[in-house]
């Protein structure tokens, strides 16, 4: 009775061993792949993590010396995270507090709708990033688009800006500003008498 007790007790034990063996197998070979695809996603972020964070043009250049939130975002853009995902969780975190701080003390001669527009969207592209890189499953092809997608914005805000910047140099040309007179509604002077001794048109 007790060899068979023991036996069943040994089998049982073995069983149990065993299947614990394998669970440990299967858990390992799932956190080996685990680890695998999240190295994959960093190498993806961390090769495309290329923004253009030097101003493109004299006008971006003159700015930043005096556009504060221009220039601290350009530079935190130049600084690229390493060594883990969670550096670069950090940093688009960072990125996303800075972004939105461009609708901040913008110079006057760019407070127009087109600079506008373009802060608006280069804020949203850079949010995105911002929550697509905290998910659990980070999407990394799409991470890779937004960040070729933000750099296009940057370059097409810098252009806006210079291209304002150019605009306001045009010399006004010689009689213009007179016709510009002329044409304001709001300058010209009510006819309010007339003499009566001119003829009355019908």
């Amino acid at each position: 009775m007790n060899m068979k007790y023991l036996a069943v007790c040994f089998c049982a034990t073995f069983l149990l061993l065993t299947s614990c063996k394998e669970d440990n197998q299967q858990l390992a070979g799932e956190n080996k792949k685990a680890a695998q695809k999240k190295e994959v996603i960093y190498k993806n972020i961390s090769k495309s993590w290329d923004f253009y964070a030097a101003p493109i043009n004299t006008t971006s250049e003159q700015s930043v010396a005096s556009w504060t939130e221009f220039r601290q975002f350009l530079e935190e853009l130049g600084q690229k995270p390493s060594k883990t995902i969670s550096a670069f969780q950090k940093k688009a975190a960072e990125l996303s507090k800075k972004v939105v701080l461009l609708n901040n003390n913008i110079p006057y001669q760019f407070q127009q709708p087109q600079i506008k527009s373009r802060i608006g969207t280069l804020i949203t592209k850079v949010r995105v990033l911002d929550l697509f890189i905290h998910l659990d499953a980070i999407p990394d092809k799409k991470v890779v688009v937004l960040i070729s997608e933000i750099n296009a914005e940057l370059v097409s805000l810098q252009r806006q800006m210079d291209k304002i910047t150019e605009k306001s140099k045009i010399p006004v040309e010689e009689g213009e500003s007179d016709m510009l007179r002329m044409l304001d509604t709001t300058r010209a002077i009510p006819n309010t008498t007339l003499d009566p001794n001119l003829p009355r048109v019908e």
